[in-house]
């Protein structure tokens, strides 16, 4: 995919940042989640044209704040910061970032400021959006302007001088903000001049290509569980690579009635996977004997 136009999304743990990936990718952009350790020259592979930093549980002030490569601010393109890294950014640029008196959590009104704005675009002046944030913004960075306020939060929405920073207090990704969607396009197509004209079916060509070159002529075992996330591994390395691949799915004892059948029929009759099932019921229940707490037995299967 050495032409597809690219954003990331830095990951700072926050329960919406899967969320935040697709939403970008449902927009035909092609997006990749990175930590925020990433490596440099992991940066340069990725040669990305946008960068949306997520939300976050930490507090950027604290000791164990997530640390990030100083290159994700030095790349020089089109950047969003969504709650922890509006924050973030606010504190990078030379703002202040304080404990709020209390944990702002649900649906806000926000009212934009005057004047048109890029982001905005489309937008009507006031709007729901969801707020879900236990600290606060209370300086702006260097170069900074509020762009929308809502009731609790004087800078939900800001903006840099030069219009390809934006920082928002609020989740755009979610479903409770009114106008979410827009936003992200409008900062995408807008503010980062992105075409969006990436498909799944590019992905799933270019994806296919990489793994004949990586694998050769080699073999790949494929352990499958009967789940989405396997399944889908399992079809992509058949597509790619046919028998070289060989699936093993593990009877434990514990599938649910008529599972097994179930799965080998998916394989073998609907994907036309061959698939190994391997009965092995009788070691996962022998070691389970005797161990009742919930946990220790998660521990066990698991093992």
């Amino acid at each position: 995919m050495a032409a597809t136009e690219r954003a990331i999304v830095v990951d700072y743990g926050g329960q919406y940042t899967q969320l935040i990936a697709r939403r970008i990718r449902e927009l035909h952009v092609y997006c990749e989640i990175v930590p925020p350790w990433v490596t440099t020259e992991r940066l340069r592979e990725i040669a990305p044209r946008a960068v949306v930093l997520s939300g976050g549980p930490a507090s950027v002030y604290a000791a164990d704040a997530p640390q990030t490569n100083p290159e994700v601010f030095r790349l020089g393109v089109p950047t969003l910061g969504i709650c922890y890294g509006m924050q973030l950014l606010m504190q990078e640029l030379g703002g202040k970032v304080e404990a709020a008196g209390a944990r702002e959590f649900g649906r806000a009104d926000l009212d934009r400021a005057g004047g048109d704005d890029a982001l905005f675009d489309g937008v009507p002046p006031r709007s729901t959006v969801w707020m879900s944030h236990g600290d606060r913004v209370t300086a702006l960075g260097k170069g900074f302007e509020t762009i929308a306020t809502s009731e609790n939060c004087p800078f939900a929405a800001v903006r840099s001088a030069d219009g390809k920073t934006y920082g928002l207090q609020f989740h755009p990704e979610v479903v409770h903000t009114e106008h979410g969607t827009k936003l992200l396009e409008n900062f995408l197509t807008k503010v980062a001049g992105l075409r969006g004209t990436w498909t799944m079916d590019e992905f799933i060509a270019s994806e296919l290509v990489r793994l004949r070159e990586r694998i050769g002529r080699a073999r790949v075992i494929c352990g499958v569980s009967g789940g989405v996330d396997s399944t889908v591994v399992a079809v992509l390395l058949h597509r790619a690579i046919g028998d070289q691949l060989h699936c093993i799915f593990v009877d434990n004892g514990l599938l649910r009635a008529n599972e097994r059948e179930e799965v080998e029929r998916c394989f073998r009759e609907q994907l036309g996977i061959p698939l190994l099932t391997l009965d092995e019921g009788d070691k996962f229940l022998r070691n389970l004997r005797g161990v009742e707490e919930p946990e220790k037995k998660r521990v066990v299967i698991g093992h």
